[in-house]
């Protein structure tokens, strides 16, 4: 019986032999990126957060990513949680700092909205320079080779794979709307348009997924993607795991010893 194969040669990975993040192995990456994540969650001082948002900041450069781009990305990220951080200071109880509009901030409100937000884009940054700069394909063969379980890194490679022929089926739909004389507006009808727009995506996704099933079957799939690589684990990954280690032990010690905290 055949198996569907997705394929990677290491030395071909085109994110790889460009800087020192990226001519690290995936999985150290991943590890050091989920470890450095567990690491700052746990954090509540200012010092050991601020060396956290730095060493974020020290991974981005380390991967070559421009800054002005990056931290546009990473404000996209602070908006989902901007709400929440400008309630925090009225909601939280504690030590009065000011009033606005007859509602009390406190002082704990305040720091517990700044811990999030330095914990947050820590983490963002960390993870797309670790993880963000990974091809899709790379990604999953990774996290195959970590024992992630089969389905889902078998979900995640054909979401990949198939993201863009759904936006291409909605960019059809869109444009035989537009074709009708359909235009945007505060409306019933507009919101009902919609609402028929995201149910007929869902039916031609579902069509489609039965088809691509049944084409797959057809080569003799039997259930299982066979995952073909030639990750290899060098010294400098070693080094790395090494230095994340000691990095994020470094964070927790400063917390857990109350080194300059405030």
């Amino acid at each position: 019986m055949a198996h569907q194969v997705f394929a990677v040669d290491a030395e071909e990975i085109p994110d790889r032999g460009r800087t020192i993040v990226r001519r690290l192995d995936p999985r150290a990456r991943i590890l050091a990126a989920c470890g450095f994540a567990v690491a700052v969650v746990a954090l509540k001082s200012f010092a050991p957060l601020l060396l956290a948002l730095a060493g974020g900041l020290v991974l981005m450069r380390l991967a070559d990513m421009e800054p002005l781009p990056t931290l546009k990305r990473v404000a996209m990220m602070d908006g989902f949680i901007v709400f929440m951080l400008v309630l925090l200071p009225f909601t939280t109880p504690g030590e009065t700092v000011l009033t606005v509009a007859g509602f009390p901030a406190t002082r704990e409100g305040f720091v517990l909205a700044a811990q999030i937000a330095l914990k947050a884009n820590a983490i963002v940054l960390a993870a797309m320079a670790l993880v963000g700069t990974m091809e899709p394909v790379t990604l999953g063969h990774a996290l195959y080779r970590l024992k992630v379980p089969e389905n889902l890194v078998h979900l995640m490679l054909f979401t990949v794979r198939y993201i863009d022929v759904i936006h291409q089926e909605y960019q059809r739909m869109r444009l035989a709307m537009r074709a009708r004389g359909f235009r945007p507006a505060n409306t019933r009808h507009t919101y009902t348009s919609f609402g028929y727009l995201i149910g007929m995506m869902l039916v031609r996704a579902l069509e489609r997924s039965e088809r691509i099933l049944a084409a797959m079957k057809c080569r003799g799939f039997s259930g299982r993607l066979e995952v073909l690589d030639t990750l290899r684990y060098h010294r400098r990954d070693a080094a790395f795991a090494v230095v994340a280690a000691l990095f994020a032990g470094a964070l927790l010690f400063m917390e857990f010893a109350d080194v300059a905290a405030f």
